[in-house]
């Protein structure tokens, strides 16, 4: 491909230096929320500008070394020129690799902290239970990150498990590493109940969302309507004393979340809020994405929470991932949190997907002159 990996660097430099200069300009140092979002383009740009400015020296390099090898007659310097080429392709390689991940735009929630809602599927008790073990290899995964996590609402089974779980994730590029986990995550095993020892098959529906911050996403109070109501359920002491649940209806959707496992009808209404808010940011993203590209849902899921994404087979310690068949045998390991290898996998089917539609696939070293 050669030099057509570098056709837009003198955008990328206009549009670094563009960036450097606001980074002076009083109103954006006043603006923390915008410092950021600026200073991590800039960043981000720094990085392309001077992966592009090390592949342009190799292939500066390469055409010096090729006109040796084309017109001089000394013999050492023939050598010469041809143990650089060598040494050359091996470096060209890898820099465009390099410079084709750089050139993909990142997905502008990647930065983002995440929503994960767990709910039990069919399969009854048992979905239940594995929901509950699903929220704790979430929980293990985050604190591996050293992401924090919260616990914004639940519903608990009568077996120890949970209906419905929600927990928010904080931290760095948490919804770049968790976006992959929505969809129907399938469990096979045999319940501790089963006297024939048969294997069910019982399902929990995933769905992670960006959290939506309130410059994301207007919740105007005529479009509200806000209840006050009993909590109910399994739960602790506070629960069932008062009418501390809070239930958010959004009338233009019908969205409707209740929360209830705060201390107070203002700390429910405050997380109530806060989960329809990422609920409508991601319906809205999704809505997005539905226009732009279809080719994702044949490539790593469209993330939609009917889609089978992941099989855990407890008998034979296997965890398939069905989007790109990626299986693992390390199912304790797994649920303890250890699931950074599909997630690797994942984002490598992604950034390949991503780099076939934007005309960035892989070509061989350039062996004429670019």
């Amino acid at each position: 491909m050669g030099r057509e990996l570098l056709r837009s660097y003198d955008e990328v430099v206009a549009r670094h230096e563009e960036l450097s200069q606001a980074m002076g300009d009083p109103k954006v140092l006043s603006d923390g929320r915008e410092m950021k979002r600026i200073g991590r383009e800039q960043v981000r740009l720094g990085r392309l500008r001077a992966a592009m400015d090390a592949y342009r020296s190799t292939l500066d390099a390469f055409e010096e070394a090729r006109e040796i090898l084309a017109h001089s007659g000394d013999a050492d310097l023939i050598a010469l020129a041809k143990s650089e080429i060598d040494e050359l392709e091996e470096r060209e390689e890898a820099q465009r690799a390099e410079l084709r991940r750089q050139l993909v735009p990142p997905d502008p929630d990647d930065d983002r902290s995440a929503l994960v809602e767990i709910r039990a599927g069919a399969g009854g008790d048992e979905a239940s239970l594995f929901a509950g073990e699903l929220m704790r290899m979430y929980q293990r995964h985050a604190e591996a990150m050293g992401w924090k996590c919260e616990h914004l609402e639940s519903s608990p089974s009568e077996v120890g498990g949970f209906k419905e779980v929600i927990l928010k994730i904080s931290g760095e590029e948490v919804f770049r590493h968790l976006k992959y986990e929505s969809g129907v995550h399938r469990v096979q095993r045999v319940p501790a109940t089963e006297t024939q020892g048969r294997i069910h098959t019982s399902t929990v529906t995933v769905a992670v969302m960006p959290e939506a911050r309130e410059v994301d996403v207007e919740l105007r109070p005529d479009d509200l309507q806000i209840q006050a109501t009993r909590s109910s359920g399994p739960g602790g002491q506070h629960v069932n004393t008062t009418d501390s649940a809070v239930q958010v209806t959004h009338l233009p959707t019908g969205i409707q979340v209740k929360c209830q496992d705060g201390r107070s009808q203002a700390q429910n209404k405050e997380k109530a809020l806060e989960i329809l808010r990422s609920r409508l940011f991601e319906a809205r993203q999704r809505e997005e994405q539905e226009k732009y590209s279809a080719q994702r849902r044949s490539m790593i899921g469209s993330g939609d929470r009917s889609e089978k994404i992941r099989t855990y087979n407890f008998p034979q310690s296997r965890v398939t991932d069905h989007r790109i068949n990626h299986t693992s045998h390390q199912m304790e390991a797994i649920l303890g949190g250890a699931i950074g290898e599909f997630t690797a996998e994942l984002q490598r089917a992604e950034m390949e997907r991503r780099l076939a539609e934007s005309g960035l696939t892989a070509a061989p070293p350039p062996t004429t002159a670019p």
